[in-house]
């Protein structure tokens, strides 16, 4: 009996050098490596490049075919919002520098006199590429009071252009904050009624919630091709380069994803640090909105893992490091030299480490590129 006792006495003390750490439950991760190396998609497939390739061909041709500025402004837009801009750059700014130049000179536009729709989608375009244009443009649509003229509400498409083009005020210009407040107020009385044109309440509804200029491109892109697959404008030519153009760029950002996943199986952090969040694909999601180019895929695969170690580290600073440990991690990472390492834990050291060798790795990398971009 009294062995008996004894032995469940014991089993209540605590060590004096037990060290209590805190714990925030985190749930391991949905998206497991196992599951990131699974993904496959075929769209990486040379016949689906060339195929790719020609429509851009054609696409580029449609500038030279488009005459009229409000065909040309509109085919501007339709292409950001499919996520096809970035393959006609030289295109769009040579268009736009003309409508800027035209008026500039005073050219009086007949395609957008008394037009709000035209005005304000060439109003956004222009301010989105860094074009200085007044708000003073939208004048004309005000009465003599200086409040918008009642016909307005009317025309809902020309509502909505002006609504996403009140986005891109500057301090100071009262009118497109006016317009800001007008406009959404008769957007939102439009989708109150349940007999109007469904497509155009979804997309008065999803500018409503995040007006464009807010919003990813990426996701834009995927939500817009179903949207534009609805519209009586609706270009077979680019619809079908928008669905390859995403499913191509897909298939990169899997392989942008497996390859960060895969350097953070090899750091071991994850499997060790079991205290801390695991969040390399939503890390990685939020590089695809910061740089969905293509052609961005190392500032993709970097960010997400160093993102991934920075979450880590504050973990170990919220939950799991002492203070004592804490102060001497931080004089560790300020000096930043490994002989700073000397009276960390062992848990810090590895931490220190994976940060210390990543950052590195990316600053040489850097200088090599800078030094043969030199020579």
């Amino acid at each position: 009996m009294s062995s008996k006792a004894l032995c469940k006495a014991s089993s209540n003390v605590v060590n004096k050098n037990t060290v209590l750490r805190r714990s925030a439950n985190y749930q391991k991760p949905i998206f497991n490596h196992e599951y990131i190396q699974s993904l496959g998609n075929s769209y990486g497939d040379e016949s689906y490049g060339n195929r790719h390739d020609e429509l851009k061909r054609e696409v580029k041709m449609m500038f030279d075919e488009v005459l009229n500025p409000l065909d040309q402004i509109e085919l501007i837009d339709v292409l950001q919002r499919l996520g096809l801009a970035y393959h006609f750059e030289d295109q769009i700014q040579e268009t736009l520098e003309s409508l800027y130049n035209n008026i500039s000179k005073g050219a009086k536009n007949i395609w957008n006199r008394d037009n709000l729709y035209a005005t304000a989608l060439a109003f956004r375009l222009l301010r989105q590429h860094r074009y200085h244009v007044s708000s003073d443009c939208f004048s004309s649509f005000q009465n003599n009071m200086g409040n918008f003229k009642e016909t307005i509400p009317e025309d809902i498409e020309g509502l909505l252009s002006l609504y996403e083009a009140s986005y891109l005020s500057i301090e100071g210009e009262k009118l497109l904050d006016e317009a800001k407040y007008f406009t959404s107020k008769h957007l939102k009385k439009f989708i109150e009624n349940e007999d109007n044109d469904i497509s155009l309440v979804k997309r008065i509804s999803q500018s409503l919630e995040i007006p464009l200029h807010w919003r990813i491109p990426k996701l834009e892109a995927r939500w817009f091709i179903d949207v534009y697959s609805e519209s009586s404008k609706m270009n077979p030519l680019l619809l079908e380069h928008a669905k390859l153009e995403f499913n191509k760029v897909q298939a990169i950002y899997q392989e942008d994803l497996k390859h960060a996943s895969r350097w953070w199986k090899s750091v071991g952090l994850g499997e060790k640090f079991t205290f801390a969040r695991s969040r390399l694909v939503e890390s990685f999601r939020w590089n695809v909105g910061v740089a969905s180019e293509p052609h961005l895929r190392y500032f993709r695969r970097m960010s997400a893992a160093l993102y991934q170690l920075i979450t880590m580290v504050d973990d170990v600073y919220d939950l799991y490091g002492t203070i004592e440990e804490l102060g001497l991690f931080t004089n560790a990472m300020e000096r930043w030299d490994t002989d700073a390492l000397e009276n960390l834990p062992d848990y810090m050291k590895m931490c220190f480490l994976a940060m210390y060798n990543y950052v590195n790795e990316i600053a040489s990398k850097g200088e090599r590129i800078q030094h043969y971009s030199i020579s």
